[in-house]
C-alpha cells in the first residue's frame, strides 16, 4: 500500500468519506432538498444504486450520513426513508433562521469592510436580473435564481466572520430550498420578493441593522406563516414555492 503524504493524511483527517461515498451523498443530498425524493418515502438501496451508478457499500455510507443531518431516518431492520417535512418542522426551522441570521447580519453589518459590500452588491444584482421561473409561461424552479438567491443570502452574513456561525447559517439555507421544492405547486399571495431582496440589501449596506435585520425576520416569517397555513397536515404539500 503506498504511503500517504502529508496532506492527504490532513485531507483524511479533515474528510473521513470516501470520495464516491461523498459523491453519491451530495447528489442524493441535493436530489432530497429539490424534493426528487418526496418526504417519508422509502430509500431503496438496489433503487439508488441503479440511480446513482454505485454499489451498495458508497450507497449505504451516503444514508449513514444523511441519516446524521437529519434528512433520512434509519428504520430498524427496514431499510431508510426520507424525512419528513412537515409544518412544525418548517416553524422550527423559520423560528431557527430568525435567530441566527439576524444576529450574524447584525455582525456582518458592524464588521463587515467594503469587500463585503461589494460582495452583497454583487450577489444582489445577480440575483435581481435572474428570473425565479425557469419557463417564462408557466412557474418552473429555476436552479439558477435558486443559486444566486442562496449566495445573497450568505454574503449578507458574511461579514461577520464566524465560520462555524456561517457554515450552519448555509445549512438552514439548504433546509429551506427543500421546502420551496416541495411547495412549488401552491397558490401563493402576490408577493414582489425581488423588492424584499432589495429592501434588505439597501439597509445592510446603509448599516441601518436594525432595520436590516427587521426586514431579513419579516421575509423569513412572511414564507413560514403562510407555509403554515397551508400545510396543516404532517407532509408539506406539492405546490408553487415562494422564497424562504
Amino acid at each position: 500500500m503506498a504511503a500517504l503524504d502529508g496532506n492527504s493524511v490532513e485531507a483524511a483527517a479533515i474528510d473521513p468519506i470516501p470520495t464516491l461515498a461523498r459523491q453519491v451523498m451530495e447528489q442524493l443530498r441535493r436530489d432530497i432538498l429539490e424534493g426528487a425524493h418526496p418526504p417519508g418515502g422509502r430509500l431503496r438501496i438496489e433503487s439508488l444504486r441503479e440511480r446513482y451508478g454505485a454499489g451498495a457499500s458508497p450507497i449505504r455510507e451516503a444514508l449513514s450520513q444523511l441519516a446524521a443531518e437529519g434528512l433520512v431516518l434509519r428504520v430498524d431492520q427496514r431499510g431508510f426513508r426520507v424525512a419528513l417535512a412537515d409544518s412544525a418542522m418548517l416553524r422550527d426551522l423559520i423560528e431557527t433562521r430568525c435567530l441566527v441570521e439576524t444576529a450574524a447580519l447584525r455582525a456582518s453589518i458592524a464588521r463587515g469592510d467594503a469587500a463585503w459590500e461589494e460582495q452583497v452588491l454583487v450577489s444582489h444584482h445577480r440575483l435581481a436580473r435572474t428570473p425565479r421561473s425557469a419557463d417564462p409561461g408557466r412557474f418552473l424552479p429555476n436552479p439558477e435564481w435558486e443559486a444566486h438567491h442562496r449566495a445573497f443570502h450568505l454574503a449578507l452574513l458574511d461579514g461577520c466572520g464566524a465560520r462555524a456561525l456561517l457554515a450552519f447559517c448555509a445549512d438552514l439555507q439548504d433546509r429551506a430550498l427543500r421546502f420551496r421544492y416541495l411547495s412549488n405547486q401552491v397558490a401563493w399571495p402576490q408577493r414582489d420578493v425581488g423588492a424584499e431582496h432589495k429592501a434588505i440589501c439597501e439597509a445592510a449596506i446603509g448599516r441601518q441593522a436594525d432595520e436590516a435585520c427587521a426586514l431579513l425576520e419579516a421575509h423569513y416569517r412572511r414564507t413560514g406563516h403562510f407555509l403554515s397555513a397551508a400545510a396543516p397536515r404532517e407532509d408539506l404539500p406539492t405546490g408553487q414555492g415562494p422564497s424562504t
